[in-house]
């Protein structure tokens, strides 16, 4: 199957989602959209107290391996079963999101550019950047919102561990990416990307 790779990397709150979401909507039925956030280990083994302190900023907390594999079947015109996660209880479900292939594959989360396995699938490697506290307003309403924290979790972890691996893991990858764009909402960088993307499709 003939497809484009587009990996949408950036730190929490950079405005990656915004800037897939555009891009779905631009290509609708025929772009896919894989996010690296789903591929989170299973912590059921662990009591949820414990899973609260896990470091999910940190690499080794996704399953990486489980979404190279995902695309690359996507790649090849296969449809794969991706894993939910639950946000709130820390833990993957037990349900799954097929996803059918496309001719635009959107692959998108904060470390998708530090794993070479993944770098080597996509064919345009884009990074989201925006003001730290830009990023940490919108996290702390996504999370109040969407993921059920309370202002102090919130608070904690931020400072124990999404900064800091945000530091180590997440800003040295922008020298990875093709193109590094100031904001999710960068009207004339999506219109460029969108324009490319067409003219790769014919």
């Amino acid at each position: 199957m003939n497809c484009l790779t587009i990996g949408v990397a950036g730190g929490t709150g950079s405005g990656k989602t915004t800037f897939t979401n555009r891009l779905k909507e631009a290509f609708k039925d025929k772009a896919c959209v894989i996010y690296h956030d789903n591929y989170y280990k299973s912590q059921d083994d662990i009591p949820f107290e414990e899973r609260r302190k896990v470091n999910y900023d940190h690499p080794d907390a996704l399953e990486t391996d489980l979404l190279a594999e995902h695309l690359r079947l996507l790649k090849s015109g296969q449809a794969v079963s991706c894993p939910v996660y639950d946000y709130a209880l820390h833990t993957r479900t037990d349900k799954f999101i097929k996803i059918e292939p496309a001719p635009v594959i959107i692959v998108e989360g904060i470390l998708i550019l530090y794993d070479r396995r993944i770098r080597d699938l996509l064919d345009i490697k884009i990074f989201v950047d925006a003001d730290a506290d830009e990023r940490i307003l919108r996290r702390t309403v996504r999370d109040l919102n969407e993921r059920g924290r309370s202002i102090d979790d919130i608070y904690s972890q931020y400072l124990e561990t999404v900064k800091p691996m945000h530091s180590l893991y997440v800003e040295p990858t922008k020298r990875l990416a093709d193109l590094v764009l100031n904001s999710g909402q960068n009207d004339a960088a999506f219109s460029i990307i969108k324009t490319w993307i067409a003219a790769q499709l014919g």
